[in-house]
């Protein structure tokens, strides 16, 4: 038996909602397998490895654009919504890899980008070469200002104005990313209707759900009001877009109309599932309005832990208070790690700690009320890789270096063979590279250790998968201080004690805490009554 995880299964429940409580799998397709020995990871690397997703235990698959794009910002700039790049295969390729998943028991999610195309869109073409026509005004166009200069103050993300003067129609576009990707006019039925008509295409082809990339983007204020300046709250800005409150640019009251039309398609189908990807300061609120009731998304995917310094009780409890259990108010979705953030352990624990805090951190993970979404390679422990500026892909790092750090060194090749050269991902040298430490936590290494994070990580989403408490459970805080957390999920007539140690340091058993009842996991030595250092372990109370 695994030392760092007694387990004991429950019957699985029979969920009507798929989604809920579920445990996704976020797949980068440029960095999960190479199968054409072009050094970037493409559709059927996908489904050569579905099977290690599935061994997981997860329910779902995310898999981030994969559509035709120049690839700008890597695929979050669309140029097709209806294809998929050559880079990486064809749409018989994507259908392969449908059936597979479907065939292995898991669900398909696919991102969808409805703030903003690719500057090669074809709709992009068609609207910038002439102020009037059909498409004239699917894009956000604006007049110069009496001096020339931009329209407004308004930032891009990823710095400098969120205007680009263009010659053909002697106007300036508005971009809230790069300048590549042209911001949509999402105002207008008939650009909704387009990308509605994109969705239903994805719909059709089997996909389950939607990850809604940007969403409180999706809507500008048509007056083009300037952005009030920032308060200064005491933090390092890196870039011009620090230094404005995004109320105008962004976040227009009229998005959730649009998320109902979204929703009302997708209820269309069978059991698709839809999540809103919201950022900034209002992102909370934002992300209630977006989730709230029956007409609106299932979930909201928010950034509470993806930028956090520290991984804390007080961190924990305060993001599950967010999203108490009552009518009307939407489901969260968490992750610890994505392609845009560091990875987690680089930024929550020192080198020597990794090993103890990531068992620590699985369980914490399948304890979480919400969808917990596991980003590829999190289950490997990897960790964030140093990308010199010499090798650096990622644009935003490229042009604020070196004040933002870079996503590349998240988004480096998934490590499947210790021994091999390129760690198994391709035959030819990746597109970024491995780094050491990671190829030394490659699958097949950990696939042959019984006390590997991969086993636990395993372990602990089947228990997740079969115990209700756990999956859609009530979540109550009993106990929260510098170093430890209590909660008992409940459900169905079962309760689970939940107890963690966040530090480095052994603790006392939380005072009124009972240390009696079934353990169904512990992991770094923690039973009943003791709190090793990383210590945690999960107790189904016994009635």
């Amino acid at each position: 038996m695994n030392r760092m995880a007694q387990i004991s299964a429950a019957p699985q429940a029979d969920h009507q909602e798929w989604w809920r409580g579920a445990a996704i799998y976020q797949i980068y397709p440029r960095s999960f397998l190479d199968t054409n020995g072009d050094g970037v990871g493409d559709l059927p690397g996908i489904t050569q490895r579905l099977d290690h997703v599935a061994a997981l235990g997860v329910d779902a698959i995310w898999v981030s654009p994969f559509y035709t794009s120049p690839m700008a910002d890597f695929g979050y700039d669309v140029a097709d919504y209806c294809d998929v790049d050559p880079i990486f295969g064809t749409l018989a390729d994507f259908d392969a890899l449908v059936a597979r998943a479907h065939d292995l028991g898991l669900k398909v999610i696919v991102d969808q980008v409805y703030s903003h195309t690719s500057d090669q869109h074809a709709w992009f073409t068609e609207c910038r070469a002439n102020r009037v026509g059909p498409k004239a005004d699917w894009y956000v166009w604006a007049d110069p200002k009496p001096d020339g200069s931009p329209p407004n103050n308004w930032q891009s993300v990823f710095g400098g104005p969120a205007w680009t003067w263009d010659a053909r129609r002697g106007q300036y576009y508005m971009h809230n990313f790069l300048p590549e990707q042209p911001q949509l006019n999402c105002h207008l039925p008939a650009v909704q209707d387009a990308l509605l008509g994109a969705a239903r295409f994805w719909l059709d082809r089997g996909v389950d759900g939607f990850r809604l990339d940007a969403l409180n983007f999706a809507m500008y204020d048509p007056a083009l009001t300037d952005n009030p300046p920032a308060p200064d709250d005491g933090k390092v800005r890196t870039r011009p877009f620090d230094f404005q409150q995004h109320v105008h640019n962004q976040s227009h009251a009229a998005i959730p109309q649009f998320i109902e039309r979204i929703r009302a398609l997708c209820d269309s189908y069978d059991a698709v599932f839809t999540m809103a990807e919201v950022g900034g300061s209002s992102a909370l609120a934002e992300m209630h309005a977006f989730t709230a009731g029956d007409a609106r998304l299932n979930s909201a995917y928010g950034f509470d832990f993806l930028y956090a310094d520290r991984l804390t009780p007080a961190l924990v409890a305060a993001a599950q208070a967010q999203w108490p259990d009552r009518p009307g108010t939407g489901w969260p979705s968490w992750a610890f790690e994505n392609h845009d953030a560091p990875r987690a352990l680089s930024r929550w624990c020192a080198p020597d700690q990794r090993a103890p805090f990531a068992r620590m951190k699985a369980m914490l993970m399948i304890a979480l009320r919400g969808n917990v979404i596991l980003y590829q390679g999190e289950e490997l422990g990897l960790t964030q890789v140093e990308i010199g500026f010499d090798q650096l892909q990622d644009p935003e790092a490229i042009a604020n270096w070196p004040l933002t750090l870079s996503r590349d060194g998240a988004r480096t090749p998934m490590p499947w063979a210790a021994q091999d050269e390129h760690g198994g991902f391709s035959a030819a040298a990746p597109w970024l590279p491995l780094g050491e430490e990671n190829l030394a936590q490659a699958a097949d290494r950990q696939r042959q250790d019984p006390d590997s994070l991969l086993h636990l990580t395993t372990a602990l989403l089947q228990l997740r998968r079969n115990n209700p408490a756990l999956r859609s459970g009530s979540f109550e805080v009993l106990h929260a201080d510098t170093a430890t957390l209590v909660v008992r999920r409940r459900a169905d007539g079962q309760a689970i004690l939940c107890v963690f140690n966040f530090t480095a340091e052994p603790r006392p058993w939380p005072a009124g805490t009972p240390a009696t009842g079934r353990v169904l996991s512990a992991v770094n030595g923690a039973e009943p009554g003791s709190m090793p250092p990383y210590g945690a372990l999960l107790i189904e109370e016994l009635s």
